[in-house]
C-alpha cells in the first residue's frame, strides 16, 4: 500500500513540475508585447430581430408559400413550437406530396425561426392551422387552439345511433344505502321533480 502511494506522490509531483514550465508563447495574450494578434468580434452575418409569435408564424407561412407546387401556407407558433400547413394541388400523388413537404421543411429549417418547425400537407388540418392563427390574431390564442382542436377530434370520434330501447342500468349507489335512508331519498326525487 505504502509503495501505491509513493508512486502515485512521484507521478503528481512530476506532472506538476512539468506544467509549471513556463513559456514565453504560452503566456495570455494581454501579457505579449508583440502585436501579432488582434481580438476580433465574433459577429453573425444576419441580425436576429425579437419578433412576436404571430410576426414569426407569417415569416414562416411567407417562406412556405415561396416553395414552387405550395399554393398557400399558413402557420400557429407557440413558443419554441411551430407548425406550418400547406396547401398544395389535391390531384398530386403522395410522392409528389411528400418531396414537396420535404422541400417546405428544407427552407424552415435555413431559417433561424423555422429549425423546428412541422410542416403538414392535409387539406382538413390546413384549415384548422388557418382557423387558428386567424383566432390568435385576433387576440384569442388559448380558445382558438382549444376549439380547432376539439374541430379535429370531433372528426375523428365516431358518432354512434342512440338506441331508444336501452335496458336501465342499476345504480350502485342506491344498492348500498340503507333501506330507511331510501324511503327518504325517494320522497326528496319526488319533492324535487315536482311530483312528475
Amino acid at each position: 500500500m505504502k509503495f501505491y502511494l509513493g508512486v502515485f506522490l512521484i507521478i503528481t509531483a512530476l506532472l506538476v513540475s512539468g506544467c509549471a514550465n513556463k513559456d514565453e508563447n504560452s503566456l495570455a495574450p494581454e501579457a505579449r508585447n508583440d502585436n501579432q494578434l488582434m481580438r476580433v468580434k465574433n459577429s453573425s452575418p444576419t441580425e436576429h430581430k425579437e419578433l412576436t409569435n404571430n410576426e414569426i408564424a407569417t415569416h414562416l407561412a411567407n417562406i412556405a408559400s415561396d416553395v414552387p407546387d405550395v399554393n398557400g401556407a399558413s402557420a400557429v407558433v407557440a413558443g419554441p413550437y411551430a407548425v406550418v400547413g400547406i396547401d398544395v394541388n389535391k390531384d398530386l400523388d403522395r410522392t409528389r406530396v411528400g418531396t414537396i413537404k420535404y422541400s417546405v421543411s428544407e427552407a424552415l429549417y435555413h431559417d433561424p425561426y423555422g429549425k423546428t418547425a412541422v410542416v403538414i400537407a392535409d387539406a382538413d388540418a390546413m384549415e384548422r392551422i388557418r382557423g387558428m392563427a386567424d383566432r390568435m390574431r385576433q387576440g384569442y390564442p388559448v380558445q382558438g387552439i382549444v376549439d380547432e382542436l376539439a374541430a379535429i377530434v370531433g372528426r375523428f370520434m365516431p358518432e354512434f345511433p342512440v338506441t331508444e330501447n336501452q335496458p336501465p342500468e342499476p345504480d350502485q349507489n342506491k344498492q348500498s344505502i340503507p333501506q330507511e335512508d331510501k324511503s327518504k331519498i325517494k320522497e326528496v326525487e319526488k319533492e324535487q321533480s315536482n311530483h312528475h
